[in-house]
């Protein structure tokens, strides 16, 4: 079998790969000031309504037959979100860039930001809008995790750890260990709020 001509060698790949980390660590500065999202846009990163989820989304409802919200809600958000964490490569880039979930979506790889605001926007998408972006900072150290309400339960997804079903907010909330100096908030498509 013939190589094909107009197919790029992997080492002219690897080559434009080193050229483009280069440029883009050199204009670093300038992106990161211009990737900023204030406070009041995060809601704006969850997009359910999006071409890209909505059909992600409708693939994992297919697998139901005929999708029921009430039935059929807690094992299509297991899809999602082993979806997100087994085929959505976690990479961290070498500077402060938002990827939309469509983006996400599209390239299969996203920080673990990314990857929460797409399994949020995939748990939106399926029905469910109390599923949240909730970001634990404490000093150097950073959590994050996408939960939703549902029956009578609050299920939370850490696709650095697993899962966890809490009785409560509130019994959630304590479990996030937050203190005085701890910045904690959460948010969806619609609401920004801190986490108290």
């Amino acid at each position: 079998m013939g190589k094909n001509p107009d197919a790029p060698e992997a080492d002219t790949l690897g080559k434009l790969n080193k050229v483009y980390l280069t440029i883009i660590s050199r204009y670093r500065d300038y992106i990161e000031e211009h990737e900023n999202v204030s406070i009041a846009e995060l809601p704006t990163l969850v997009t359910p309504k999006n071409g890209a989820v909505v059909a992600k989304v409708d693939e994992i409802k297919a697998s139901f037959g005929r999708y029921d919200y009430d039935n059929n809600f807690y094992d299509a958000s297991l899809a999602a979100f082993s979806f997100v964490k087994e085929k959505v490569e976690d990479a961290t880039l070498p500077l402060q860039f938002w990827l939309t979930p469509e983006e996400t979506l599209a390239f299969m790889i996203g920080d673990t930001f990314d990857r929460c605001v797409l399994l949020c926007s995939m748990m939106v998408a399926l029905g469910n809008p109390s599923a949240k972006v909730a970001v634990v900072v404490n000093g150097e150290s950073r959590k994050l995790l996408v939960y939703y309400e549902f029956g009578d339960a609050v299920h939370t997804f850490d696709l650095r750890g697993g899962l966890e079903k809490f009785a409560s907010k509130e019994e959630m909330v304590a479990s996030l260990k937050i203190k005085e100096d701890t910045t904690a908030y959460e948010f969806n498509d619609l609401t920004y709020t801190g986490i108290s």
